[in-house]
């Protein structure tokens, strides 16, 4: 039975391969060859992707993902598409699912956001669930460096404080953009939000995310 980390791993692979290497994304100065290679090292260079959570690593990092970079598209996304080896954690179903699900989520949003005839996707409620439980254990992490406090609600009232402080932000929205919010792309999430003027602008301006 496929997982939402599958479907979102192929959902991905389709939508670089149909927007084409050069084509932009969410991420700051990335196109999507840019964003196919660090997607392929993450998986399969562990040795070079601990520089994602590791500050003194990131320059190696960094530099295979651009050697990565300089393989053939066509190739980048199949890499994508069929998975990591099978050595790899990330070929355990089980962590797959709980390290890709909003990895992949995220990273095809990044894809199709980034176009100007972009649409907001209609989840199903489980993978909607799905989304606000994962949201609700990073919502820490991905808020840490929000200067004001930071609360994300969705429509039916249930709430998780992303950063403690004064004065408080709450960000309101399904939990499809309650992700994209939290996770950096702040410009891109279709949320309401409540508080002080300029303390909302800080927030949006904050780097938020892993």
């Amino acid at each position: 039975m496929s997982t939402h980390a599958q479907r979102e791993r192929l959902l991905l692979a389709d939508l670089l391969e149909n927007a084409g290497a050069g084509a932009p994304t969410l991420c700051d100065g990335w196109t999507a060859r840019d964003l196919a290679a660090h997607v392929v090292v993450r998986e399969r260079r562990s040795d070079a992707a601990a520089g994602i959570v590791i500050p003194q690593l990131a320059a190696r990092m960094e530099r295979v993902r651009r050697e990565f970079a300089r393989k053939p598209f066509e190739e980048l996304v199949q890499l994508i598409r069929t998975g990591p080896p099978r050595m790899s954690p990330f070929a355990l179903k089980q962590i797959d699912e709980a390290a890709n699900t909003v990895e992949f989520f995220v990273h095809a949003e990044d894809v199709r956001r980034a176009q100007p005839d972009w649409t907001p996707r209609e989840l199903d409620g489980v993978f909607s669930d799905t989304l606000w439980k994962r949201l609700e254990r990073m919502a820490r992490v991905a808020g840490r460096r929000s200067p004001v406090g930071l609360v994300l609600r969705r429509p039916d009232g249930q709430t998780a404080v992303a950063h403690r402080g004064t004065p408080v932000v709450t960000v309101t929205g399904e939990p499809a953009e309650l992700t994209i919010f939290a996770f950096g792309r702040q410009d891109a999430a279709r949320v309401e939000t409540e508080g002080d003027k300029a303390a909302v602008a800080k927030v949006y301006e904050a780097k938020l995310g892993l």
